[in-house]
């Protein structure tokens, strides 16, 4: 069993606030982005907060396991009302209460101060990480890779118990954050590190308006993590209660650069 999950595992790249190594983007502060491109907001809410912007150009792209654009800077946007007061919280289906825009290599961009409400977040350079992800909570991998008994992994699990106490679901879970390390979990590419269910199922039901729908496993399976941001004290960043943002997206609308497409969902314990 153990073989055959690890077999699954895909490379992500961490990305660490003030890291020692190579800048590859940055958290919080102000954007740089076109002068006039408008900046996004949601709409009878008011402007998005700007989260993190990454170079994909500087990323260590033998450990992409997503086609991202070889350059350009990908800019990580969304409506933080907890910062502001407010119960406004955007959900997933609340597809303007979150943006990712991309900026193509070469176009003239300067840095841009948010209109008038969002307070930015302090500002990190960020530097990447090689971390080993794999599927966990929900995975359809799970249930789709079957072992030497014929067993899913997911069924060969139930008989399972990890030190700790862990067993069942919880046991791929524990196994997987120990692969990543510790720290903070913001990430490009790799599985997700889900605080609830699998973020691909999420999606999926979304999209199809339906958990029962016969397609969600194929719907799930045709969406990648582009990125996750994590809470954080030192970025000054809460998503609900100390969970975490994950943005999504299906690997044929990253291949063409349709950013715009991407979803956003929030988990938290």
């Amino acid at each position: 069993m153990a073989s055959a999950w690890t077999a699954l595992a895909r490379p992500g790249i961490r990305l660490v606030p003030g890291g020692d190594g190579p800048r590859v983007g940055r958290i919080g502060g102000a954007p740089r982005m076109p002068a006039d491109l408008p900046w996004p907001e949601w709409p009878g809410r008011g402007p998005l907060d700007f989260v993190a912007a990454v170079d994909c150009a500087a990323l260590p792209r033998e450990f992409l396991s997503i086609p991202l654009p070889e350059a350009g800077t990908l800019l990580f946007f969304s409506f933080d009302g907890f910062r502001r007061g407010s119960d406004d919280e955007p959900r997933l289906e609340d597809v303007e209460g979150h943006r990712v825009l991309y900026v193509p290599a070469g176009v003239p961009v300067v840095e841009r101060t948010a209109p008038e409400g969002p307070v930015p977040y302090p500002a990190h350079d960020l530097s990447a990480e090689v971390v080993a992800t794999a599927p966990e909570r929900e995975h359809i991998l799970l249930d789709q890779t079957t072992i030497a008994s014929g067993e899913s992994l997911d069924e060969a699990v139930e008989t399972v118990e990890i030190p700790g106490g862990h067993s069942e679901s919880d046991v791929f879970g524990v196994l997987a954050a120990q692969a990543r390390g510790g720290g903070r979990e913001h990430q490009v590419g790799g599985f997700a590190a889900p605080v609830q269910g699998a973020v691909e199922i999420e999606i999926a039901a979304e999209v199809l308006g339906d958990h029962q729908d016969p397609r969600l496993a194929e719907e799930a399976a045709c969406w990648v993590l582009l990125a996750q941001i994590d809470s954080d004290d030192k970025t000054d960043m809460t998503w609900g209660d100390a969970g975490m943002l994950y943005w999504l997206i299906r690997t044929d609308d990253l291949e063409a650069g349709r950013f715009d497409r991407a979803k956003c969902t929030l988990q938290c314990g």
